[in-house]
């Protein structure tokens, strides 16, 4: 006759066993009024947004598709993708100089990118549109020697031109940095396994260490990109037609401020959000293989 096998009685003070799967979670009383007071919040603002009168979204529904604001919005997306195409070169060569064992080049790289980084953008916008005060005419001939020939400076320095020279030249110096902390990023030995391939310094940069810095440069950049289209909004103190300057015509002649600004923020967060999303299809197409 077997016997059945007897369990051990359970020692005092020995820890229990816990079921986990009929375990709950706790409660978190502090979670449900931040989350009810942020409802109340925002029911509050959406009810402001609809009641209110002065918002006039009818006047804005109007404007919304206006042949200015379009033209507008397309001169800030130009403006845009001249002004980082222009910007993103300049920031890797200037972050290269940086990284340079030529300390002559690595000094200038590095009072370039201090210097125009301690400037803001609408002081250099201001100060290239107004370059022919110190100017008058733009030469070009032999340094120290004869001038060959010379144009006036009012005449070659438009608004669309003062832009694009005053904002590439800030966006290379932080395009600069963010290059240099993607380049430091990458392993030194696939520089040195680059090398022993027979690569040159420049084919190892192209070639091995830019592709993968790309997987840190990219979210930054994407973040730089959508701050410099928000930016663009400065040259309309130069009178140039970038989209708020374009609403800003209308609402001179019509006196409805609020209706076309709110046009201005509609464009610019639609842009926006496209922006974000191609950013995000970026940073998954460079981070492949990374957790």
């Amino acid at each position: 006759m077997s016997v059945a096998p007897q369990t051990a009685a359970p020692q005092a003070g020995a820890p229990q066993a816990v079921d986990v799967a009929a375990a709950r979670p706790r409660v978190r009383p502090l979670r449900w009024v931040a989350g009810a007071v942020l409802l109340v919040l925002v029911a509050q603002f959406a009810w402001f947004l609809v009641t209110n009168p002065r918002f006039e979204w009818r006047v804005a529904g109007t404007y919304l598709f206006d042949p200015n604001v379009l033209r507008g919005l397309g001169m800030t997306l130009l403006l845009t993708v001249i002004v980082m195409l222009l910007g993103s070169v300049l920031g890797v060569l200037l972050a290269a100089g940086r990284l340079s064992g030529f300390r002559p080049v690595a000094w200038a790289c590095g009072v370039y990118v201090t210097v125009f980084r301690s400037i803001p953008p609408l002081v250099q916008l201001i100060f290239w549109f107004n370059l022919g005060y110190l100017l008058p005419r733009i030469p070009l001939g032999i340094p120290f020697g004869p001038t060959f020939v010379s144009w006036p400076t009012n005449s070659v320095i438009s608004s669309l031109t003062a832009a694009v020279i005053g904002l590439t030249l800030h966006e290379a110096a932080y395009m600069a940095e963010i290059v240099r902390a993607g380049i430091l990023a990458v392993d030194g030995g696939q520089r040195d396994a680059a090398r022993a391939m027979g690569f040159t310094a420049w084919q190892s940069f192209v070639k091995v260490v830019l592709p993968q810095a790309m997987r840190v440069i990219v979210p930054p950049a994407g973040s730089e990109f959508i701050s410099l289209l928000k930016g663009t909004s400065l040259v309309s103190v130069i009178a140039m037609a970038d989209l708020l300057y374009s609403v800003q015509v209308i609402y001179n002649r019509t006196y409805e401020i609020v209706p076309l600004l709110i046009v201005a923020c509609a464009w610019y967060l639609v842009v926006v959000i496209s922006l974000s999303f191609g950013q995000r299809r970026l940073e998954r197409h460079f981070g492949k293989g990374q957790r």
